[in-house]
């Protein structure tokens, strides 16, 4: 009866007309959205569908054609003769069901569905099929639809729907998904053993490996295939043991910035250069391959177009991971330095000739002292300006944050882009000279793409956009100075020497950064045209072993600059208006005479060093507020404190009232537990300094202390664990 009925079929009409192949492939939406760079070229992929695993619509001269013979061998043998139902496969089912039912078989019994009625079933899913089968009515108006599909579709066409819209194994929906989800390959390259899988899994998507198998093993035999079942079982056992393997990979960052998955959106154009984008991600990898060994697990690179804005390159780690590392919040080190020296050369608080003391400083604060130091721990007793920057020195930039006032750099840092910096400045305290601070790559790349801009801050993106009206957020004079000191390679030299990663055949300028306890690396740096910025480091916080900003971040970033200038070498900007050469020589000869550029009105001809009896007086040891604890291994009776200050000759000290003696002076003062102030007064008698502090005794030791041979002598140290100096060079 049911053979009967499905013939009727040939002479009675459709219901409602079936859709255009074109029309199927257009409703077709992959379960990835793609991003797209600046050329259209796809980059990466976000998975914004959870409910089935769908890849881009699979045209048929692009899958392997075992793949075609297998699926009629298995699903329907007649598939190039009938035209939409085989009557022949439909009696033979209802000869065979006839037969079970009679000696008491299964309840489900075999149909005789074709390829093109199961594609009627997946483009109607009224007439797909059900866990207790279909009914007589549903068979019936299945075969009507597929004799539709046979009118107005060709049998490649047909093929072609069927392969892309059939499930073949858990969530793996069309011949794209499954190919490259059980097997990591496009359809195309499909052999006769993986054809005769994907065939076998048509028919129970959801079968045991074992089953599959067997089946597949069959249908190979079948086929003639040169495909042993031995190893159409290690393709099984492979593929379903982890079936989407290929497509689990961490979020794409960018491209869920740009595609909102409720909204329907399959693709997305972005900034991005596909092959720098390559390029960077390719570099970073091959780097931190070499520094493993060091401890160094993690990094991510940033590049900038200086003109628009447009984000460029966005790694945002090497792949292994979902944290975003252009947008973490890390250590700044000495990155910061930059816009401190600007904001003291645009007050006109100093020029790039001034000189800054390099000596051992101690700076009261609320929670203790304040005891910064150089990364390699020596002292140059001056440097200049141009040389404080260039060679990253610690103590110099936090003498001119005195100078300068935390308040100001505070805010200067927030004008530039600092996001980040959501604390009151007292909360950072004069470490933020060092970067005690945390700041993000990208807010930190654009910082330093206002200083390639001469001074004019604005934002990035990862979309095309009108051109951006910047604003003013540092002196042009400032910018131009600050960014020709980052270009000196003779000033870095003093640190760095003259070869290093930081030397580029153009015109560059860079800063490396190296944050407390060697856990964050940076080299952020531009030329005319673009900025790029690296981190590297590890996620999880744990330090780096033995690596510096020159040594980690720099070699990538060296890559990727060469690579940006492979045709095209960076310029040196010109000098704004505003700005004057000069040559400066310095007395002593602490630097070696140069040419220097000055904002007009403050040049120089000479640098003149003050003698020590010239400097105003001051307390240099102990700093105010020191807590000096004495040794409880050694006598009280043997430790001493000597008393150390600056000034003219015929200066005294006078301690809780009374002046301390020549020959007490010479041998150290025995420090007597308790609160003490200590003066120094002048030959008239006013008193000219002072320091307030305590002494205690071994048994309240609350901070550090140093002894020496011939006498003890005790020293104080932070009482909170500020940044000390380990801010990179």
């Amino acid at each position: 009866m049911r053979a009967l009925l499905l013939a009727l079929a040939i002479a009675v009409p459709a219901a409602a007309a079936v859709p255009a192949p074109e029309q199927v492939k257009a409703a077709w939406k992959p379960s990835d959205a793609q991003l797209l760079d600046r050329h259209g070229e796809p980059l990466e992929s976000v998975r914004i569908d959870m409910a089935a695993r769908r890849q881009p619509w699979v045209a048929l001269a692009d899958i392997s054609p075992s793949l075609g013979r297998a699926v009629m061998q298995a699903e329907d043998q007649r598939f190039m003769e009938h035209g939409g139902i085989d009557f022949k496969a439909v009696g033979q089912a209802a000869w065979d069901n006839l037969l079970r039912v009679g000696r008491g078989g299964p309840s489900r019994l075999r149909g005789a569905s074709t390829i093109t009625m199961q594609l009627a079933g997946l483009l109607d899913p009224g007439l797909a099929a059900r866990a207790a089968g279909r009914s007589w009515s549903q068979k019936w108006d299945q075969a009507l639809a597929a004799r539709e599909l046979e009118a107005g579709w060709s049998k490649q066409q047909i093929l072609e729907a069927y392969l892309n819209l059939a499930s073949f194994h858990g969530e793996l929906q069309g011949v794209g998904a499954a190919s490259r989800g059980l097997f990591g390959k496009a359809p195309i390259s499909l052999d006769i053993g993986e054809s005769a899988i994907l065939a076998s899994l048509l028919r129970a998507p959801g079968a045991p490996g074992r089953e599959v198998a067997r089946r597949a093993c069959a249908l190979a035999a079948e086929l003639k295939a040169a495909s042993n079942c031995a190893t159409i079982e290690w393709q099984v056992e492979v593929a379903l043991s982890r079936p989407g393997a290929a497509f689990q990979q961490p979020p794409a960052q960018v491209a869920r910035q740009l595609l909102d998955g409720g909204s329907g959106q399959r693709a997305a154009r972005s900034t991005l250069d596909a092959k720098l984008q390559r390029f960077a991600a390719a570099t970073l990898r091959r780097h931190l391959a070499e520094l493993a060994e060091r401890n160094v697990g993690d990094g991510a690179v940033v590049v900038l177009d200086n003109a628009s804005g447009e984000i460029l390159a966005y790694v945002a780690n090497t792949g292994s991971k979902e944290v975003d590392g252009v947008a973490a919040l890390r250590q700044a080190g000495s990155t910061l330095k930059p816009f401190l020296y600007e904001l003291a050369i645009e007050r006109g608080v100093l020029h790039a000739a001034s000189l800054l003391d390099d000596t051992p400083v101690d700076i009261p604060t609320v929670g203790g002292l304040y005891v910064p130091q150089n990364y390699d721990r020596r002292y140059h007793e001056v440097a200049s300006v141009r040389t404080s920057l260039a060679g990253s020195l610690n103590i110099p930039a936090v003498r001119t944050l005195m100078l300068t006032g935390l308040e100001r750099f505070h805010e200067r840092l927030r004008e530039v882009g600092i996001a980040s910096l959501t604390e009151a400045a007292d909360f950072y305290g004069y470490s933020l000279a060092l970067g005690s601070a945390d700041v993000s790559l990208l807010d930190l790349s654009n910082a330093y793409r206002t200083l390639a801009n001469g001074g004019l801050q604005g934002s990035v993106t990862l979309r095309a956009r009108a051109p951006e009206k910047q604003r003013r957020a540092l002196d042009e004079r400032g910018a131009f100075i600050v960014a020709d000191i980052l270009s000196d390679r003779g000033a870095r030299s003093v640190t760095f020497g003259l070869r290093n990663e930081l030397a580029t055949s153009f015109w560059s300028a860079v800063k490396t950064g190296t944050s407390k306890d060697m856990r964050d690396n940076w080299c952020v740096g531009f030329t005319d045209r673009y900025t790029v910025g690296v981190w590297v480091g590890n996620f999880d916080g744990s330090p780096m072993w033995d690596v510096s900003g020159v040594s980690g971040a720099a070699p990538v970033w060296r890559d990727v600059m060469d690579y940006l200038h492979r045709d095209r070498p960076g310029r040196a900007p010109a000098p704004p208006s505003g700005v004057v050469r000069q040559t400066v020589a310095f007395t002593p000869a602490v630097e070696a005479p140069r040419s220097e550029w000055f904002v007009r009105g403050t040049e120089t001809a000479s640098v003149e060093l003050l003698a020590p009896s010239q400097r105003q007086p001051k307390i240099v040891y102990p700093a105010d507020s020191s807590l000096i604890a004495l040794d409880p291994d050694i006598p009280e009776r043997l430790q001493r404190l000597r008393f150390e200050a600056q000034g003219e000759g015929g200066l005294a000290w006078v301690l809780d009232g009374k002046e301390v003696g020549a020959a007490e002076l010479e041998a150290g003062w025995a420090p007597v537990p308790g609160k003490h102030e200590l003066k120094l007064v002048g030959r008239d008698g006013r008193t000219l300094a002072s320091a307030r502090f305590e002494v205690r005794g071994g048994s309240q030791l609350v901070s550090s202390f140093s002894t020496s041979s011939g006498g003890s002598s005790a020293s104080s140290t932070p009482a909170r664990g500020e940044n000390s100096g380990e801010s990179e060079r």
